[in-house]
């Protein structure tokens, strides 16, 4: 496992820690503020609001609850102090005044950026702190990989639970009938051919640099979206690599490109998904009959016998 999966599986460790026990945290009335801002979020906009909010929460009547309240909301801004801008996977805080189970006040103040990008903004001042987000996280941890390409350009993209996001594109250098000019068409056919060559060898080398790390595929799987033809002529070559071929999982018509057609790739991505789906239950199943047929011992199957392996 590279030093990157470490720290991964360690955010999402620490991710779950918080989401167990956090939500066993009380508070009196409104004392504990849960923010979130997503990548796109602005820190001063954010600092504005909690100002406002500060000057909302000086109203509240009973002394105990507004002080309460003030601490929450001013640890929420110191917490924003430490960054200029919001964090590219996004920003968590949770702030407040906690009852200890011996029945004493103590003060919270948590900020981290999330292991993934986070795509919700929220901000409650409650008696709990709200957790939901980062458990969305957890729940759509599986991240796939678009490849959007047309006569005007490729597009990389990525869907991870329901955040969406453009990795990079790059505009496509083909010639068309006007720049024909006194060429023969013998001749312009050869260029062109040789520019579409050239183009699409781009497209293959660009997803190795985009979606490998480690010498490894970082995405579940990879869904090609493109006109006919492109798709078949990437398809039926050797351009991609082995890894990244093994991961295209699935492929669909788009008569667009770019952003447009990474939006239309995505909506019509659950039932690719759960093609996936079928396709890893299909590799384990795979998977279990090789081990069977070398004899290596490292299978079980059966009720009794899988739950006995998995309390080993």
């Amino acid at each position: 496992m590279s030093n990157i999966d470490i720290d991964k599986q360690t955010e999402i460790w620490k991710t779950k820690r918080l989401i167990k026990t956090l939500p066993m945290a009380r508070g009196n009335d409104k004392s504990m503020v849960s923010l979130v801002i997503p990548p796109k979020g602005n820190i001063s906009m954010m600092n504005g609001m909690l100002t406002t909010e500060l000057g909302t929460a000086s109203n509240i009547k009973s002394r105990v609850n507004r002080l309460s309240v003030l601490s929450a909301i001013t640890s929420a801004q110191q917490c924003l102090k430490h960054y200029s801008r919001v964090p590219p996977k996004g920003l968590v805080v949770y702030c407040g005044t906690i009852l200890t189970d011996e029945g004493k006040e103590k003060k919270v103040s948590i900020h981290f950026e999330p292991f993934k990008p986070i795509n919700t903004s929220l901000y409650l001042c409650d008696s709990r702190f709200h957790v939901e987000t980062l458990q969305e996280l957890l729940d759509n941890d599986s991240s796939f990989g678009f490849i959007v390409v047309d006569s005007n350009g490729c597009l990389f993209g990525r869907v991870t639970g329901s955040t969406s996001e453009v990795i990079m594109q790059f505009a496509a250098d083909l010639p068309n009938e006007e720049d024909q000019g006194d060429l023969s068409a013998q001749r312009f056919g050869r260029i062109r051919e040789e520019k579409r060559h050239q183009y699409l060898r781009k497209v293959a080398e660009t997803a190795t640099q985009v979606f490998i790390s480690n010498n490894r595929v970082n995405e579940t799987g990879i869904i090609l979206a493109s006109s006919a033809e492109f798709k078949h002529d990437l398809q039926n070559s050797n351009m991609f690599g082995r890894s990244i071929k093994a991961k295209i999982i699935s492929t669909m018509d788009v008569l667009q490109g770019g952003i447009d057609g990474f939006n239309l790739a995505v909506s019509l991505s659950p039932e690719c998904q759960s093609n996936i789906r079928m396709v890893q239950e299909t590799k384990h199943i795979e998977k279990l009959f090789d081990e069977v047929s070398l004899d290596t011992g490292k299978y079980s199957y059966g009720i009794m016998d899988t739950l006995k392996a998995l309390d080993m």
